[in-house]
């Protein structure tokens, strides 16, 4: 028996709908109108739609809802303003991309829309794998974008497999995994920093044993529900805010950047830690 979607009330329907209609009237006249709008294609929007996109990922991490509103309609009028060039070529509109979206949710979410059985989060993803390859994708990595940083494709990579069983059974495994890499990694590193070794570093292999133990690391933190792009992230901005305390702080006190010694620059630091 197939099932019932909820129907939650969707408080202020009407306002939305004419609200998005009040967009695609305005990216229509800025299309018609605005120089720079008419000059657009979707490659030159490429690049800003991965700069708001960013942006974005910026107010998320930030906690700041109002700049996370604001960067979510700026991506909104990327999206609008692609299916308005395509439509210009007689290729789709937002009509396509909408329908499109809602028949692809409907397809792969069986266990609300049709009879399938699927009560926890694993068993929707691993079901939204096998729903993919069955309706034409060769692989279970098809779908990770090429362009993606390195770090957010091994997140990625590791999910779809996942989805369909190839993963680890406990985070112990997945953890003597990390060390084993690591140890990989300091057999191709570490005679190089002996001095009475007459070892040279063979960087193509040290690379590639530092890359094996950055994805082994990627793995371990998806066992424990860590994102590691946002961990590292956070760290970066970490970084960020210290270092700035030390240049402004010890430019107070009448010093430079770059004639310090590291001991001056490690007391400035240690006040930054403390805050």
């Amino acid at each position: 028996m197939t099932k019932k979607p909820l129907s939650a009330p969707d408080l202020n329907r009407e306002a939305k709908l004419q609200a998005f209609d009040r967009l695609l009237t305005i990216m229509n006249e800025l299309r018609e109108n605005c120089p720079w709008d008419k000059k657009q294609t979707l490659e030159t929007l490429r690049h800003l739609t991965i700069e708001e996109t960013y942006e974005l990922s910026d107010a998320i991490l930030e906690g700041d809802l109002k700049e996370v509103k604001k960067e979510l309609g700026d991506l909104m009028l990327h999206n609008v303003f692609y299916a308005r060039i395509a439509s210009e070529a007689g290729v789709f509109d937002v009509a396509d991309v909408l329908n499109s979206i809602c028949d692809k949710l409907i397809e792969r979410h069986p266990h609300v829309y049709g009879d399938v059985v699927a009560d926890d989060e694993k068993t929707v993803k691993e079901n939204w794998e096998k729903i993919k390859l069955r309706t034409g994708n060769k692989s279970v990595l098809e779908g990770v974008p090429k362009s993606l940083p390195a770090l957010v494709k091994a997140i990625r990579i590791q999910d779809k497999a996942r989805g369909v069983g190839f993963d680890w059974e406990k985070k112990e495994q997945v953890w003597q995994k990390v060390e084993e890499e690591m140890q990989e990694f300091k057999n191709e590193f570490l005679p190089a920093n002996n001095a009475e070794s007459n070892e040279t570093i063979n960087h193509e292999k040290a690379m590639a044993e530092f890359g094996d133990l950055l994805f082994s690391l990627v793995n371990y933190a998806r066992f424990i529900n860590i994102d590691p792009e946002e961990a590292l992230e956070r760290t970066n901005k970490k970084f960020i805010k210290r270092f700035q305390y030390l240049e402004t702080e010890s430019a107070k006190d009448g010093k430079k950047m770059g004639e310090m010694t590291l001991t001056e620059m490690d007391e400035y630091w240690n006040q930054a830690k403390s805050l």
